[in-house]
């Protein structure tokens, strides 16, 4: 059995960036580190850094005098910025630069008294805190069938959470053109690494018999991930850890795909993959 790792796998610029930030306070270990939510939404890498003394608040009222507080990378409201600045000892910006372009883009857009579009999904941190640069004048939408809802958009700024599909972000662009009274500036803010990952993605579900997807089942760029592949292989699975692979799904199978969430390390790839060479070997050495 043939397994095959796409070109674009695991940890993104962001994710990496925010870990290394953190790793860093860690290696000076002057202070408790708090990350206000989990800093990635990877659960083995989160239990990896809490047995360094890393852990999670869930809300910046949790922070106090002997905090170091992280701002992950899905990045907040400024609001719950200047709370924590107020409470924690030291604060660890690490908003994904892609994010706070987003953030910016709408601030700005907001200054000059126009609307605001968001394709992405309005339950998810990172749009929580884009919402909070611009609170009047956003709208967040899961798809281009909800902005028949809104109302009529004044020179609208149309741009995207981070991990969603392209296509969702095209088709919303379209619709507002529909609810604007003049043409909407139009910018793509999908991570590049997002859009990396996914093509890589694709490309290869169209070669093999079985893929699997390993991220967080809370992760939105790995539950996409996993979308994109079953266009291409039925038989795509979303996994957290190498157990809960299930030989019996690989019986007879030439060839295996596997792609990583952009909060997935590169610990964890190695595992998954080392178990699925097992598991092929096993099989061949049963025929």
């Amino acid at each position: 059995m043939e397994v095959l790792l796409t070109e674009e796998y695991g940890f993104c610029f962001g994710v990496e960036r925010a870990v290394e930030m953190v790793e860093e306070a860690v290696t000076e270990g002057a202070r408790p580190i708090r990350s206000l939510g989990p800093l990635i939404h990877n659960a083995q890498e989160m239990e990896r850094l809490g047995e360094k003394g890393v852990s999670t608040i869930d809300s910046p009222g949790e922070a106090d005098g002997d905090t170091i507080a992280v701002i992950r990378a899905h990045g907040v409201t400024p609001q719950v910025q200047r709370d924590l600045e107020l409470r924690a000892a030291q604060v660890i910006d690490a908003t994904c630069p892609f994010v706070t372009r987003v953030q910016h883009l709408a601030e700005r857009a907001a200054e000059q008294g126009r609307d605001v579009v968001v394709a992405g999904n309005p339950d998810h941190p990172e749009m929580i805190g884009v919402v909070g640069y611009a609170p009047n004048n956003t709208y967040v939408v899961r798809d281009a069938g909800e902005v028949a809802s809104l109302p009529t958009l004044r020179s609208p700024l149309v741009v995207s959470q981070t991990t969603i599909k392209l296509k969702t972000f095209l088709e919303v662009a379209e619709a507002v053109r529909q609810k604007a009274d003049a043409e909407p500036q139009v910018v793509n803010t999908i991570c590049s690494a997002t859009r990396d990952r996914q093509d890589a993605a694709r490309a290869l579900a169209g070669e093999v018999d079985v893929f699997y997807v390993i991220g967080g089942r809370h992760s939105s760029n790995s539950v996409k991930l996993l979308a994109v592949c079953q266009e291409q292989c039925e038989k795509s699975f979303l996994i957290e850890t190498p157990s809960e692979i299930n030989p019996g799904d690989l019986q007879g199978v030439g060839r295996v795909g596997v792609t990583a969430g952009a909060s997935t390390p590169d610990w964890l790839i190695k595992q998954v993959v080392q178990r699925l060479n097992e598991i092929g070997d096993t099989q061949t050495a049963h025929r």
